[in-house]
């Protein structure tokens, strides 16, 4: 084989617990890497052949079917097994960054030590590159303790010391530097220590996003007094400072692995509730933490930490394509979109169209409760906002009771005051546009989406509502515009015959009577049939409403529903993490197999009370048996009496003295001689 057909194979690469959160993540990276630069530019249509082939050990719980981008992968195979293939890889990843876990330490710790003894029989060189974490430089002092803003660097490193819980780590970073070291050696050891991981659907920062995209408290729980600063990487820049080290073999063999933020956990956690939540965080004891379920002790232990620190050797000597150079906190916006995209966290957004009483807001509410997005009526908007103003001037929200809040309040109530009274108790048309706005751009409608019940109702209504504010031009709001528009449609001697047959308090109660039912029919029946309707400004936008006949009485609405979600699909709400899924799934099975124990013991009771019942009902029946036996007995003996006594006087004495002489005699047909003898006598008498 030629150099260059020798430079070109892609190389292999073991990669170690790729289902897990980082390890998934370095992989993907990694195998979406060209083998050179030149590929991509010779032809820009293709990204070129894949520069790594990843070998992978996956948890046992995982199904054969894994992502693409591996190309093998192990399940619990043997340290004789798991050392073949390592011998195999040009490169060999343990990432113990994730948790202090006692296994991964021990293995990676073996694999070491085990490439180092084999080393001899090396075809050619190796690398091995521990990820450990900068939590073995947790209690790290500065040199001048008076000069506490002072940045750490790798060029530190062997003054670096551990957290009590990842001393086990910081001897493994020292193992690998030990025996990985050497120009002539084959075996090339590197560690980076990387920081907090964050990106991609989130792990360790997990918990606020969660919180914060279904908006589940008024404020966004932090825990402790966040003020302490929390060295960060995207994983796919540590996947791309993993890639630099494998291509150009820096000669520091410690690399520091953060971005250039320098970002206090309060930071971090504000600007999530800001970009995703409410927008407001709440200051708690780090014990919450436990007691809420948010975190688990060792992950708080992460949180925790308190390091300014500066990387020299990616910034300087390495060719990085960050993600997110400047931190979580500058680049948040993408990393919601990431946190969106990657767990499916859609919104989805209906538009229900039809007459009235076809049962729309019905329709709503169960599509509601199986998308868990919100319902969204105009006349509970208007409601809605209404009571905020008012608790904002009365004082209610002492956090939103600044002069210039309280003021501005003030004046829309104002306006909506005069407003109502020029108009009949009705508002103005501009004034229901922004405050439908509002609540269609509110973070609860953006991260779960909503169901829009019968308004806007007319072509010209629908255009003022879903434009976007921010733009010059009036463009399109895609985050507020529906993506489903479904109408619902019913004849007038169907719904006529409906509302005739609802009680008279609940007709008057949704405006049903006969006085107000029929000019509601007929004024959606003339907007149905103007010249731009409703519709046609959704066609317009290549937004094409599915017309849904209901016909019959069905209460329940199951047609309605069945059609509406197969062109809608499944939800796309908050789904769990594999740590969760696998929680959730242990739990299914943890129940199944009880109800499997229950319904077990509850046959055999229901088998043991039946054989007990079939046991009495033997010893019953064998009871009655002995007492008609013992009757049947009695019975016969008296009916045989009077034939004894007979047989006794006048058979008895005749037979008897026949088989008398028949005993003496012997004759040869003794049967014959008793029937002459008693013959005889007979005559005889």
């Amino acid at each position: 084989m030629s150099d260059k057909k020798q430079q070109s194979r892609p190389k292999r690469v073991f990669i170690n617990d790729v289902d897990k959160y980082s390890s998934k993540h370095i992989a993907k990276f990694l195998s979406t890497c060209v083998a050179s630069e030149e590929a991509e530019a010779e032809d820009s249509s293709t990204s070129g052949e894949a520069a790594f082939q990843i070998v992978g050990t996956v948890s046992p719980s995982i199904k054969d079917e894994k992502e693409k981008f591996l190309l093998e992968q192990f399940t619990s195979p043997t340290r004789d097994e798991l050392l073949e293939r390592l011998l195999e890889c040009d490169v060999v990843v343990y990432n113990i960054s994730e948790n202090g876990a006692k296994q991964q330490v021990e293995e990676a710790t073996w694999a070491i030590t085990a490439l180092h003894a084999e080393m001899e029989n090396f075809k050619s060189r190796k690398m091995f590159i521990l990820v450990s974490s900068v939590m073995t430089w947790a209690m790290t002092k500065p040199q001048n303790p008076e000069e506490t803003a002072v940045l750490l660097t790798e060029e530190e490193f062997r003054r670096r010391r551990p957290h009590p819980s990842f001393r086990n780590h910081n001897n493994l970073e020292k193992l690998v530097l030990k025996l990985g070291r050497g120009k002539k050696s084959k075996l090339t050891g590197y560690v980076v220590a990387s920081g907090l991981q964050y990106g991609k659907g989130e792990n360790l920062f997990h918990y606020f996003f969660k919180v914060s995209w279904l908006m589940q408290f008024p404020k966004v729980p932090l825990f402790g007094q966040g003020t302490n600063h929390i060295p960060m990487i995207h994983v796919y820049d540590l996947g791309g400072v993993i890639q630099n080290t494998i291509e150009l073999k820096p000669k520091s063999k410690y690399i520091l692995a953060v971005d250039d933020s320098k970002n206090t956990l309060e930071d971090i956690v504000k600007m999530i509730s800001d970009t995703l939540g409410p927008g407001k965080i709440d200051m708690k004891q780090e014990q919450d933490a436990i007691t809420m379920k948010a975190f688990e002790p060792e992950e708080l232990e992460y949180l925790n930490i308190n390091l300014r620190m500066d990387a020299f050797i990616i910034k300087d000597s390495f060719s990085l394509q960050w993600t997110s150079e400047a931190g979580m906190v500058e680049n948040m916006a993408n990393i919601v979109e990431e946190y969106k995209e990657t767990r499916q966290l859609l919104p989805i957004r209906i538009f229900l169209v039809g007459p009235p009483a076809v049962g729309k807001t019905t329709v709503a509410e169960k599509l509601c409760s199986y998308y868990q997005i919100h319902h969204i009526k105009i006349r509970e908007v208007i409601e809605e906002k209404i009571a905020q103003l008012k608790e904002i001037v009365n004082g209610a929200d002492p956090e939103n009771g600044s002069e210039d809040v309280v003021a501005d309040a003030q004046k829309q109530l104002e306006k909506i005051n005069k407003s109502m009274e020029a108009n009949a108790d009705r508002l103005a048309d501009h004034l229901v546009f922004n405050m439908l706005q509002e609540k269609l751009n509110s973070k609860p409608c953006r991260n779960q989406g909503f169901v829009l019940d019968g308004y806007p109702k007319t072509y010209e209504q629908a255009k003022l509502i879903f434009f976007d504010e921010d733009t010059e031009n009036q463009d399109l709001n895609n985050n507020i515009t529906p993506e489903h528009v479904f109408v619902l449609n019913a004849s007038d001697d169907f719904l006529t015959e409906r509302v005739g047959g609802l009680p008279q308090s609940l007709a008057e109660k949704m405006h049903y009577t006969q006085e107000e039912f029929v000019p509601r029919l007929m004024r959606y029946r003339q907007l149905s049939t103007a010249e731009e309707t409703l519709l046609d400004y959704f066609e317009d936008l290549e937004i094409y409403p599915e017309h849904i006949e209901v016909n019959t009485g069905d209460q329940e609405y199951t047609g309605v529903m069945k059609m509406i979600t197969e062109m809608v699909g499944v939800p796309k709400n908050y789904g769990l993490i594999p740590e969760e899924q696998e929680e959730e799934d242990r739990k299914r099975e943890e129940e199944k197999r009880q109800r499997a124990a229950a319904e077990a013991a509850e046959r055999k009771r229901r088998n043991e009370a039946a054989l007990a019942e079939m046991a009495a009902q033997y010893e019953e029946w064998q009871k009655n048996l002995s007492e008609v036996k013992r009757q049947e007995y009695e019975l016969l003996e008296a009916h045989s009496l009077p034939l004894r006594n007979y047989l006794m006087k006048y058979v008895m004495p005749s037979l008897t003295e026949a088989m008398l002489d028949c005993s003496k005699i012997k004759p040869d047909d003794p049967i014959d001689f008793l029937a002459e003898h008693l013959l005889r006598n007979n005559l005889q008498e």
